[in-house]
């Protein structure tokens, strides 16, 4: 199969040999154009500030699953189409990015695949309809204050009462927990367990008593994240998901799929890379440009290349996806490489501003609006979530190459 990379169009590439998948990409650029909400592009993974936002980004998520550009690998009883194609989903968020459109809000299509996989009849026929109709906005409860990086060193406890649960505890960086009606949540079943054994998945309804949501503020000055606190919390003993103490295998096996969306990834690295070219451009040095500069075109030249790379790897891993091939590694090398690039090039568009990348945001004066600004605080975000850097190395270096734990 020929793979075309020309870095000028950030909607490449494609198969250049398929005419399928042409016609496919031109579909969701048309649906796009439609139906996506006016709303204001922020980087990264976002909460709505307000309710009209809210609604908005529902009715739009609804509307993505709807059209079946989202969740189309589903079981088709759930609204899934029999043959999907992973190159349609890397095409989907590529295009998703390119028209700085948003993604479904909230843990939705990450609960779904672990319900899929591992829940009972009644879960997948409660829960999963009413996540494609967005009549339902999920969190993830995973992290904890001492329990991010190394997940598996949670403490927060599930203790078997008669028919429920009683949960205690303390969740963190709980993305769109304000807003959320359900979460899915890791618990500890077995304090006494080697410390992955123990814990199990719930689904989590975030109405019920003991529950204390409370936004964090951050550096990128808005509440994207929570903090949730659990103090007896009764959750029925039908929201386990699995089996007791299996719920390690459950959130990797859902984590998975997360990490495996680099279309988005690819086109945001690809979007980027132009408007750092344009700000070369635009950017005054003595009577030229910063793009005349040799030193500043070495550090274009240098980031240009690091993008045409993690473009093949995300297509190789995407056509062994097809073919049902899954690598230890894949996963890994996409998210940390994508990380360490998106925030390399977040520094530097920051410092070819010079004085004015000292501004706020929000400040008239700020060049680009406040991008960089933002797109550097929000960056090392992207080295945390679903996983962090160090975590993916720790899962390169023991479970691919097969070194020693330290």
């Amino acid at each position: 199969m020929t793979i075309t990379t020309d870095l000028s169009n950030p909607s490449e590439p494609i198969p250049a040999d398929d005419s399928e998948f042409e016609a496919f990409r031109e579909r969701v650029r048309t649906f796009i154009v439609k139906n996506a909400p006016d709303l204001p592009y922020r980087t990264g993974t976002r909460s709505p500030e307000d309710d009209h936002e809210l609604a908005l980004l529902r009715t739009w998520s609804a509307q993505l699953y709807a059209e079946g550009l989202v969740g189309a690998d589903w079981p088709e009883e759930f609204g899934g189409r029999s043959g999907a194609d992973p190159i349609e989903d890397f095409i989907v968020s590529e295009e998703l990015k390119r028209a700085q459109a948003p993604v479904p809000i909230g843990a939705g299509s990450l609960v779904a695949h672990a319900l899929i996989t591992f829940g009972s009849p009644d879960q997948k026929r409660r829960f999963l309809p009413r996540i494609r109709s967005f009549e339902d906005v999920w969190c993830q409860l995973f992290s904890e204050p001492d329990a991010g990086s190394d997940l598996a060193s949670l403490k927060t406890r599930a203790t078997r009462d008669g028919d429920v649960y009683v949960v205690e505890g303390q969740k963190v960086w709980s993305t769109n927990a304000a807003f959320a009606g359900w979460g899915y949540l890791l618990a500890r079943t077995d304090p006494d367990a080697v410390k992955h054994a123990g814990i199990s998945a719930f689904v989590l309804d975030l109405s019920l008593p003991g529950i204390d949501v409370r936004p964090l503020r951050e550096m990128t000055g808005t509440s994207d994240f929570n903090e949730v606190f659990l103090d007896g919390v009764r959750v029925p003993a039908e929201y386990l998901i699995g089996v007791e103490n299996d719920g390690w295998r459950v959130a990797t096996t859902s984590l998975s799929e997360e990490r495996a969306g680099v279309g988005g990834n690819v086109a945001g690295l690809r979007q980027g890379f132009e408007a750092l070219r344009s700000l070369a451009r635009a950017t005054p040095a003595g009577r030229r440009t910063a793009a005349d500069d040799p030193l500043v075109r070495q550090a274009l030249a240098g980031f240009a290349t690091r993008i045409e790379i993690i473009t093949l790897l995300a297509r190789a891993t995407v056509e062994r996806r097809r073919r049902g091939e899954i690598r230890v590694q894949d996963a890994p090398i996409g998210k940390v490489s994508f990380a360490e690039l998106n925030e390399e090039m977040a520094d530097y568009g920051v410092g070819l501003e010079g004085a004015a990348g000292t501004l706020a945001g929000s400040d008239p004066d700020a060049v680009d609006g406040g991008r960089w600004q933002d797109e550097l605080l929000y960056a090392k975000a992207y080295t945390i979530s679903g996983g962090s850097n160090e975590i993916m190395r720790n899962i390169l270096a023991e479970r691919a190459l097969g070194l020693p734990r330290t």
